[in-house]
């Protein structure tokens, strides 16, 4: 097992002068290179109080949000890019807070993984997901499948199969219309475990894939032993598509050499029509963004698929 330090700083005189405030300041500075990503250092500053004061709060409202209804989650659309048609949506944490307002994910997710609470709030996402797609299924839309993100305590920590077992019994949906979106980060951290969970997974139906890819320190050898079936490219490769030859070149080559693995394609992020000719071009299989659609709340997701036609460019020439 490898271990990497998180290391906080303190000094003698400028942060404080007797010991026990020094080792006060650099346990804060620590807590916050904890949540900057781990495997960093970082030294302490007067302003890491009031963040750390902020957090506090935040992290004690968060453990009312299920028993409030506080969560809600929002759909972004998938377009299949060679049937030119709506095929997925992937389900999106959001928190209302009505002391605190809208929180953002990135701020409140590494709250709940750091305490737990994820297990509870990824079980409730799993459920709400599989449940919406069942109505939307009775409304028509039978070829819709919903994507529901995993995070690492999830995927480590909890009895995953069982969980989804159980949202998959409740709801009805078929196991291939779910599919579970880990980040690279998330399934090379104990690639062993990871390996054993992801084929329990597959052994229940469901789909599985790797989000985020290309910024992590993996590779495609590595994940052609694991039991996943789509690879979303991340959006920091899909920006520059059309401007950074280097960003195209990687994107097409993500593209064939995961096709050659038999993997579906997914582009994040794609918010020009020239990012989506680009990629359609390659062959990339899926895109998500805002050049399609924002993530958008249930019933106006429900009425955007049912509503949308191809735009002109999507339509093959008579």
């Amino acid at each position: 097992m490898a271990i990497s330090p998180s290391i906080g700083i303190s000094v003698y005189p400028d942060h404080a002068q007797v010991p026990t405030d020094l080792l006060k300041h650099a346990d804060t500075a620590m807590y916050q290179a904890k949540a900057a990503g781990r495997r960093t250092f970082m030294r302490y500053t007067e302003a890491m109080d009031v963040e750390i004061r902020q957090r506090a709060t935040i992290s004690a409202a968060l453990r009312k949000v299920l028993d409030r209804g506080e969560l809600r989650l929002v759909y972004q659309p998938r377009l299949s890019l060679p049937e030119a048609r709506i095929n997925g949506v992937e389900a999106l944490l959001r928190w209302n807070s009505p002391e605190h307002g809208n929180i953002p994910p990135s701020e409140f997710i590494p709250l709940a993984e750091e305490s737990g609470l994820i297990l509870e709030i990824g079980e409730w996402a799993m459920r709400e997901a599989c449940n919406r797609l069942r109505q939307w299924r009775q409304q028509g839309l039978d070829q819709l499948s919903v994507s529901v993100n995993v995070s690492a305590i999830q995927l480590l920590r909890g009895d995953l199969p069982k969980m989804v077992a159980r949202a998959l019994s409740e709801s009805g949906i078929p196991p291939w219309r779910l599919e579970l979106e880990l980040t690279e980060s998330v399934v090379m951290s104990n690639a062993a475990h990871t390996s054993n969970t992801m084929q329990a997974l597959r052994e229940l139906g469901v789909a599985l894939a790797v989000d985020d890819f290309g910024t992590g320190y993996s590779s495609l050898a590595y994940l052609k032993r694991l039991p996943i079936n789509t690879l979303k490219i991340d959006k920091e490769f899909i920006s520059d598509l059309t401007r950074d030859p280097d960003d195209e070149a990687i994107t097409s080559t993500v593209i064939t050499m995961a096709h050659s693995l038999g993997l579906n394609v997914v582009a994040e992020g794609v918010e020009l029509e020239e990012q989506m000719e680009f990629l359609r071009a390659h062959g990339c299989d899926e895109i998500q963004g805002y050049w399609l659609a924002r993530p958008l709340e249930a019933d106006v997701c429900l009425k955007f698929i049912q509503d949308w036609q191809p735009p002109e460019s999507l339509r093959p020439a008579l």
